[in-house]
């Protein structure tokens, strides 16, 4: 098990080695995924299953309820957030890759690919999700691993939406089923409500046909001082 892990660590390295790079130029204003368009096609590597909920779902975006969310706007609401709350002293003189775990960094099909959606009168996000061979945990399946860091961001990413910038303090998930690696699941998640600066969400990971129950998980975030860093 430990020689597979390491083959799978030598792969990423190689496949991330030209993002490592720290980046020079300082990175375009955030922008809002609530009122912007994805220019960019839905990915043709993408089995068939999953581009076809990918389109049948943009139909929703067009009377403007749903939006599509781009990969990009995500990577930037990370990057900010760690410019913003750095330790600069703590960093000073250190080469800080800009390389983000779930920003489709990997080689297409290996990793994480999805197709996220957001709807702002709800309050909801839904994500289409396929998992390629290096999240892989035991032979065949997706990793525990994967499935929690996919549940976390895209709460957060609500979260943000809904709050401002947060921080996770609780993760709550129950594992109810393996998912095979290659396979399509739905992720829905809402939030359930706001106390403060406390936002609480819930999640469920389903099939494609929403039949088949993977997992479910509640979080609480905490919206962040911006005119305070974190020590």
């Amino acid at each position: 098990m430990l020689s597979s892990c390491g083959a799978r660590l030598r792969a990423l390295r190689a496949l991330c080695r030209d993002a490592s790079a720290p980046a020079r130029n300082p990175r375009p204003a955030l922008r809002s995924f609530s009122s912007e368009k994805d220019p960019t096609p839905l990915s043709s590597s993408w089995s068939e299953e999953l581009r076809l909920l990918s389109h049948q779902f943009m139909k929703k975006c067009d009377n403007g309820s749903w939006t599509l969310i781009p990969p990009q706007v995500f990577h930037d609401l990370q990057y900010q957030a760690y410019r913003t709350f750095q330790n600069s002293k703590l960093m000073k003189g250190r080469q800080v890759s800009t390389t983000l775990f779930l920003a489709r960094n990997f080689q297409e099909i290996l990793g994480f690919e999805y197709a996220l959606f957001y709807n702002k009168d709800e309050r909801r996000v839904v994500c289409f999700f396929q998992g390629g061979p290096l999240l892989q945990g035991f032979p065949g399946l997706l990793h525990g691993g994967a499935t929690a860091t996919l549940i976390d961001s895209i709460m957060a990413i609500l979260a943000v939406n809904t709050m401002g910038f947060i921080m996770t303090t609780t993760l709550n998930i129950t594992y109810k089923r393996p998912i095979a690696i290659g396979s399509v699941v739905v992720l829905n998640i809402q939030v359930d409500k706001i106390e403060g600066k406390k936002v609480f969400l819930s999640c469920s990971v389903r099939s494609a046909d929403e039949k088949i129950l993977y997992s479910e998980a509640t979080s609480l975030y905490i919206k962040l001082d911006l005119e305070k860093r974190l020590t």
